[in-house]
């Protein structure tokens, strides 16, 4: 009973929502914001124009590399900067310097440095998802019960069986949330970034449908 209404729930949430939507449209009788059924045909169009496959795979390259980046960097950062109280007091002003920086505020160095290409947006990316994942990270390693680490030096561990035993699984909740907050900004600023920076990618097309025409039913079937 309880798998079926974890399923049927969302399910009813979801088709209220898509209600709702149709009938404010129906109510305000706007020509601007397009129907639950126009952006389905808007879907329908850009597939069957070979543009959505295209570009949807091309925005995920762009958050697959910034964000498989800032995994590799930000992981063992943050670990490194909760272990170390030295590395911790160099590095800490500086990412909170940079950390409330948004990250649309860097397109213009991103395109000054790598032009208007792939890597602009990867770099935004990145930059976007560096600082929670290396933030979580390091606060995960410094949250940690000492307890854990007194219990393993008495069983004799080693630096790397530390890490791998006992730091790795008592950061890793924090690690994991860090991840998910990241990936969530990597979306929001791959699709703000590929309305400046490039000519692909959902977030071209959204701005590409607003400027052409002013096709806000691809607008919304972009943000979908």
């Amino acid at each position: 009973m309880k798998r079926f209404e974890s399923i049927l729930l969302p399910l009813a949430v979801g088709a209220l929502v898509i209600a709702l939507w149709w009938a404010g449209v129906i109510w305000t009788q706007t020509k601007v914001f397009p129907s639950p059924l126009q952006v389905l045909k808007g879907l329908a169009e850009l597939a069957r124009r070979g543009v959505l496959l295209p570009y949807l795979r091309d925005s995920l390259v762009r958050v697959g590399a910034g964000y498989g980046a800032a995994v590799i960097v930000g992981v063992p950062l943050g670990i490194w900067m909760g272990w170390s109280k030295t590395v911790s007091q160099v590095l800490n002003p500086v990412i909170q310097l940079l950390r409330p920086i948004s990250p649309i505020a860097w397109i213009p160095v991103a395109i000054v440095l790598f032009g208007v290409g792939n890597l602009a947006p990867i770099f935004l990316v990145f930059l976007a998802s560096l600082f929670p994942i290396t933030l979580t990270a390091q606060n995960g390693i410094s949250n940690m019960p000492q307890m854990y680490l007194r219990a393993a030096r008495n069983f004799g561990m080693g630096p790397l069986q530390l890490l791998w035993r006992v730091l790795l699984p008592a950061s890793l909740p924090q690690i994991l949330t860090g991840l998910r907050i990241a990936l969530g900004i990597a979306w929001l600023v791959v699709v703000a970034a590929e309305m400046i920076a490039v000519d692909s990618g959902l977030g071209y097309l959204i701005i590409d449908a607003r400027n052409a025409g002013k096709r806000y039913d691809l607008v919304v079937a972009g943000c979908c």
